[in-house]
């Protein structure tokens, strides 16, 4: 822990801003681990599948009330449909597609914050390379001669920095990949799941066209 701690200080004032990207992403990667992996998680088909029956069943309050009590996207989306299905098929299929974008927001939440401290921090790392090298230029300016000694500290200031915004960066991107394919997952999922439910209840003329 004392080797952290020297280390971060030997990085000079630049790793105080790689650290509050390193923390703001952080919270950001456990929320969305949280939210895509667990809160929404679901199995869309079975849901749609099992929403299906029980409207078969003539039992469209227990339909909702199954969507209900599920809070993932997909089981929103089916049921802002199932609220509007008294009101014909275009309707219904309005309240969908606006749920499902109320829902892709919510989703995508968080995400340009990622992006940016995965572009942010290799550009601070940078920056800290550049300062250091300064100070390293200006201790040589000063001692009139260059002395390994004068400008050691500076040079590792630089490649501290340097390394410190490209090991944020890179698990970062690495987040922010996974992330954005599970939303696009979920937003096909939610696209699949509505035209299954609106193609049914026109079969079984639960609703007007």
């Amino acid at each position: 822990m004392q080797g952290l701690v020297e280390y971060f200080y030997k990085g000079g004032s630049m790793m105080w801003l790689l650290l509050a990207v390193a923390i703001m992403a952080t919270v950001i990667i456990l929320e969305r681990l949280f939210t895509l992996f667990i809160k929404a998680r679901t199995n869309p088909k079975k849901l749609t599948e099992k929403v299906i029956s029980l409207l078969s069943e003539d039992s469209l309050d227990a339909a909702m009330e199954f969507l209900a009590n599920h809070s993932s996207p997909v089981a929103k989306v089916l049921l802002a449909g199932l609220e509007k299905i008294n009101r014909g098929r275009a309707v219904m299929e309005e309240a969908m597609t606006m749920k499902a974008s109320s829902e892709l927001a919510f989703l995508d939440r968080g995400m340009i914050y990622l992006s940016a401290a995965a572009t942010v921090a290799p550009i601070l790392g940078f920056l800290g390379t550049v300062t250091g090298m300064i100070k390293a230029f200006q201790a040589i300016a000063l001692a009139g001669e260059v002395e390994p000694t004068l400008v050691a500290s500076g040079i590792s200031e630089a490649l501290i920095t340097t390394a410190t915004g490209l090991l944020i960066a890179a698990p970062v991107a690495v987040f922010y990949a996974i992330f954005s394919s599970k939303v696009n997952n979920y937003t096909r999922d939610m696209e699949e799941a509505s035209n299954m439910l609106l193609e049914h209840v026109l079969e079984a003329g639960l609703v007007q066209e």
